[in-house]
C-alpha cells in the first residue's frame, strides 16, 4: 500500500515529463511517458527507485533491468547508458532519484559500524551498480520523506531526519553491505573515484593515482577494476565521453563539451567519440539534442 501512495504523490506533483526537485536536499521526482533508447548518462552516487514501469541501464555492458520490484544502488560514480525503452502513455514511469550524501553516507557507515552493526562481504559480484529489492523500512521511510512536501515547515523541521531515515534504511536493505563498502572511510578506491569524477578537465596518471591512494600502481588498478569493471584509463575515458555527450545532447557546442571535460585535441575527441558511440559527435548530436539520460 506504501508504494501506491508513493506513486499516488508523484502523479499528483508531476503533470509533464520530466524531474522535478521535492524541496528535501537530495530528493527528485521524475515523470516519462515515451520509450527512450539508453544513451550515454553519468550517474552520481545514487539509489533510483521506481514505482510504475521500469528503466534499464547498462554499465561497462552489463544490463540492468528493473521496476517497482528493485531499487537500483549506485555508491560510486559511474559512466553509465540509461533509458526509458517501456515507457508510454499508457505505462508511464513514475519514480525517485535519491542522491546519496558522501559525509552523511560516511557518518551513518560510522555509526553502524560502532554500534556493533559489522560490515558483511556484499555477496554477488556486481561491480559498481547493485539492484535491491525493495523492503518494508525502505518504503516505509521513502513515503514518510516525500509527505513533508505538502507542509514548508514539516520539511524545514523534519526533513535532514527522514532524509537520514532513508539512508540508513538504505544502508540496512539488501544493497546496504555494498553501500557501506564505498563510504566507508578507508576505501581508497571510491576516494580516487570521487576525486577523479571532480576533475574530468584536469590530466591525470595512474601513477598519481595509485600513490595518492597508497597502493602500487599494479594493486590499484586490479582494486579499481574489482570496484568498477574497467580500468582506471578505461573509467576516466568513459566518463569524460558520456560527460560530453550529455552537454552536446543539452545543447552545448561539441567543441566547448570536448574542451569541458579535459580533451585538448578535438580531432583526439571526435576520434574516440565515434569509437564509442558510432557517429561523429556532430551527427550524434543532431540525433540525440534533448534526450535526457
Amino acid at each position: 500500500m506504501s508504494k501506491d501512495q508513493i506513486r499516488q504523490i508523484i502523479e499528483s506533483r508531476m503533470p509533464d515529463d520530466g524531474m522535478s526537485d521535492t524541496g528535501i536536499k537530495g530528493v527528485q521526482l521524475f515523470r516519462a511517458t515515451r520509450a527512450v533508447p539508453c544513451v550515454p548518462a553519468v550517474y552520481e552516487p545514487c539509489v533510483i527507485a521506481i514505482v510504475s514501469g521500469g528503466k534499464e541501464t547498462v554499465l561497462d555492458g552489463q544490463h540492468y533491468v528493473y521496476d517497482s520490484r528493485e531499487y537500483l544502488c549506485c555508491p560510486m560514480s559511474m559512466p553509465v547508458e540509461a533509458g526509458t525503452p517501456t515507457a508510454s502513455p499508457e505505462n508511464p514511469l513514475y519514480g525517485v532519484y535519491i542522491t546519496l550524501d558522501r559525509p552523511l553516507m560516511t557518518e551513518l557507515s560510522i555509526a553502524m559500524d560502532t554500534a556493533g552493526e559489522r560490515l558483511q562481504a556484499a555477496p554477488g559480484s556486481a561491480r559498481g551498480i547493485r539492484l535491491a529489492e525493495w523492503d518494508a523500512s525502505f518504503t516505509d521511510a521513502l513515503l514518510r520523506l516525500l509527505q513533508l512536501g505538502r507542509s514548508q515547515a514539516d520539511l524545514e523541521v523534519l526533513g535532514n531526519a527522514r532524509r537520514r531515515e532513508l539512508l540508513y534504511a538504505i544502508l540496512k536493505g539488501q544493497a546496504g553491505s555494498f553501500a557501506r563498502q564505498a563510504f566507508g572511510p578507508g576505501n581508497a578506491i571510491a576516494q580516487s573515484i570521487a576525486h577523479l569524477s571532480a576533475r574530468l578537465d584536469e590530466s591525470v596518471t595512474i601513477d598519481a593515482l595509485a600513490a595518492r591512494a597508497g597502493m602500487s600502481r599494479a594493486v590499484f588498478h586490479r582494486k579499481f577494476k574489482q570496484a568498477t569493471s574497467m580500468s582506471p584509463i578505461q573509467f576516466v575515458k568513459s566518463m569524460r565521453l558520456n560527460n560530453a555527450a550529455m552537454k552536446i545532447a543539452g545543447g552545448m557546442s561539441v567543441s566547448r563539451a570536448a574542451m569541458t571535460v579535459g580533451y585538448v585535441s578535438a580531432s583526439q575527441f571526435s576520434r574516440e567519440f565515434k569509437r564509442v558511440y558510432g557517429q561523429p559527435p556532430r551527427q550524434w548530436s543532431d540525433l540525440h539534442r534533448g534526450i535526457p539520460g
